[in-house]
């Protein structure tokens, strides 16, 4: 059986996405002017994440060519707005450490997605931009599974003197990162799971390993008030970035009103054990606007 038109043009919108990301890749290392990254990244030392990126075009392909013609095909566009009092990641070279704002969209169907994120402090420096792209390899009520990889880039602004003057300059580091996220329900609100990443430093003076894995509990929809309820999701996570590593724990809170696009968040972060140089304790606030809109193709 020949695969139809649908089948074919579905397949090529996936190979044509997997062109556009090589292609921003290859002009984000000219622009750096690291040219013999350009190689490396094809040797065998990068084989691991690249068969990684691979393997999930591949699995959206075959995703693809299994929807027939006839069948309708639910796309989305949706989005969260944020701003914090304080810009913090769990890996801590990652963390701002001053009021920010993030944007985080996300648009594709059912399985497959293009999720960017764009994080800049509130005066308008970048501070990083990751571009994700994720898998759901499995999509059930009890189980879900979902793979991702994405290209890292990492801003910061050293000080420097040129020609007697002294100047902020900014500076780019780029990263390439996979991550293998399960998740087990309960029921629709309550569920546990693992999120592990790894991430690889393209550039000189970035960390060159680093493996991040959590152990963590989503319970949803807590009831406060009539129409008033909060989420809470903690977790305890390992951290190893090349031969420094150590234990932390998290908490993430929100609350949250029925038919609201507005939301309160805060996180907690809070160091066990660790020779990794950070806070003993960290924390932010933040104001967040959601947005989510479907759209039906025959």
């Amino acid at each position: 059986m020949y695969p139809s038109n649908h089948q074919r043009h579905n397949c090529l919108k996936i190979v044509i996405i997997n062109l556009i990301t090589v292609y921003l890749l290859s002009r984000s290392i000219v622009f750096l002017q690291y040219k013999n990254l350009a190689m490396s990244v094809l040797s065998k030392k990068y084989s691991k994440v690249l068969f990684i990126i691979i393997f999930c075009s591949s699995m959206a392909i075959n995703s693809f060519a299994q929807n027939s013609d006839s069948a309708k095909k639910i796309y989305h566009f949706s989005g969260n707005v944020l701003i914090t009092n304080n810009g913090i990641s769990f890996i801590p070279t990652f963390s701002l450490s001053k009021p920010a704002t993030i944007v985080t969209l996300s648009m594709g169907d059912k399985r497959l997605s293009f999720d960017p994120e764009f994080r800049f402090s509130l005066d308008g420096k970048p501070w990083s931009i990751l571009l994700w792209g994720r898998y759901k390899i499995t999509n059930t009520n009890k189980f879900k599974f979902t793979a991702g990889t994405h290209l890292g880039l990492s801003y910061n602004n050293p000080n420097v003197i040129f020609n007697g003057i002294s100047t902020d300059i900014t500076q780019v580091k780029r990263y390439l990162a996979s991550e293998f996220v399960p998740n087990y329900f309960f029921n629709k609100n309550i569920s546990v799971g693992i999120y592990y990443l790894y991430s690889h430093g393209l550039d000189i003076g970035t960390t060159n390993n680093t493996h991040f894995i959590t152990l963590n509990t989503n319970i949803a929809h807590i009831s406060i008030l009539k129409d008033i309820y909060m989420n809470f999701k903690p977790q305890i996570y390992y951290l190893k970035m090349d031969n420094l590593d150590g234990y932390f724990t998290s908490s993430n809170l929100s609350l949250q009103k029925n038919n609201c696009p507005l939301s309160i968040a805060a996180i907690f972060n809070q160091k066990i054990k660790t020779n990794i140089v950070t806070k003993d304790f960290v924390w932010n606030v933040s104001l967040n606007y959601t947005f989510n809109h479907n759209y039906t193709r025959k």
